[in-house]
C-alpha cells in the first residue's frame, strides 16, 4: 500500500524548491490530493507549475491556491481547499525566505518581514489546520520546515536563525498541545539544499568555488536536493512515524554532526 494512501496534504511554498519536492514526493507515494499554496504559481525552476506536474505524472489530484502566509484569510482559503478535496490530513508549513544580513544593519521592516513569513505564517497555518483536524476528529500531522540554523544559530544570518529557532520551539510546544487529539507535530531541519531561495547568483565562478568549499564540509560530499527533504517529510506524514511527535529531524548530509 502506498505510504500516503487516501491522504490530503497542504504544502505552503509549494511551487518551487523544497515545497515543490515535498508535493511531488507526496504524490509519488500515493497521496489522494495535494494543495499547492504559494504567492506565485510558476516555479522558479523550469517546468510545469507544481499542481499541473502532479496531475500529469501521478494519480494525485492537485490544485494551486494563491496564498500569502502572512494573510490569515489566504491561509483559511488554502485549508478550505484541502477540506473540499477530502479533508486535510497533513499540513506542511514550508513557505519561507532567507537572506544573509548584518546584525547591526537590520531594520525593523526587514526583521518583521522575516518573522511574518517564517514564523507567523507557520503559527497561524498550524492553528487553522489544527482546528479542522480537531473538528474532524481524524488525527493528522503538521510538519514545519525549519533549518539547522534554527537549532545551532548562525551569526551570518541572525534574523533568519531567530525565526527558525522560534519555529523549532513552536513545534515542540504544539506537539505537546495537540497530542491528545492524535495530531503529530514535527520539524525538519535542512542543511545546504540546492534551491533558488536566495536568488540566482550573478557570478557562476564564485558560485562554483563556494559549492566546492561547502561540499568539503559535508560528510556525504554533496549538496542536498529537494527530494532529500521530500523523503523525510513523507516518512513523517506516513504511519511509519505514528509514534513520532515533537521531534527535530536533521537532514544535512552530516554537516552538523561534529557539534
Amino acid at each position: 500500500m502506498p505510504l500516503l494512501d487516501n491522504k490530503t496534504a497542504v504544502v505552503t511554498g509549494g511551487s518551487s524548491g523544497i515545497g515543490r519536492g515535498i508535493a511531488r514526493g507526496f504524490a509519488e507515494h500515493g497521496a489522494e490530493a495535494v494543495v499547492v499554496a504559494d504567492v506565485r504559481e510558476e516555479p522558479k525552476e523550469e517546468g510545469l507549475p507544481t499542481h499541473e506536474l502532479l496531475e500529469e505524472e501521478t494519480d494525485t489530484s492537485s490544485v494551486y491556491v494563491e496564498c500569502d502566509v502572512t494573510s490569515r484569510s489566504d491561509l483559511t482559503e488554502t485549508i478550505e481547499a484541502a477540506e473540499a478535496a477530502g479533508g486535510i490530513d497533513v499540513m506542511v508549513n514550508n513557505a519561507g525566505i532567507w537572506h544573509a544580513d548584518d546584525f547591526f544593519e537590520v531594520t525593523e521592516e526587514e526583521y518583521q518581514q522575516m518573522m511574518d513569513i517564517n514564523l507567523k505564517g507557520a503559527y497561524f497555518g498550524s492553528q487553522i489546520a489544527a482546528g479542522h483536524l480537531v473538528e474532524n476528529d481524524t488525527g493528522g500531522t503538521i510538519i514545519n520546515i525549519s533549518s539547522i540554523a534554527g537549532l545551532f544559530g548562525n551569526g551570518n544570518w541572525p534574523t533568519y536563525s531567530a525565526s527558525k529557532g522560534g519555529l523549532t520551539m513552536f513545534t515542540y510546544s504544539l506537539a505537546h498541545k495537540l497530542g491528545e487529539h492524535g495530531i503529530r507535530v514535527n520539524a525538519i531541519h535542512p542543511g545546504g539544499i540546492q534551491t533558488m531561495i536566495g536568488g540566482e547568483t550573478t557570478d557562476p565562478e564564485a558560485a562554483a568555488e563556494q559549492a566546492q568549499q561547502f561540499t568539503k564540509m559535508v560528510p556525504l560530499g554533496r549538496y542536498g536536493q529537494p527530494d532529500d527533504i521530500a523523503g523525510a517529510a513523507t516518512f513523517l506524514a506516513s504511519d511509519l512515524a505514528s509514534y513520532v511527535t515533537g521531534e527535530s529531524l536533521v537532514v544535512d548530509g552530516g554537516w552538523t554532526s561534529w557539534r
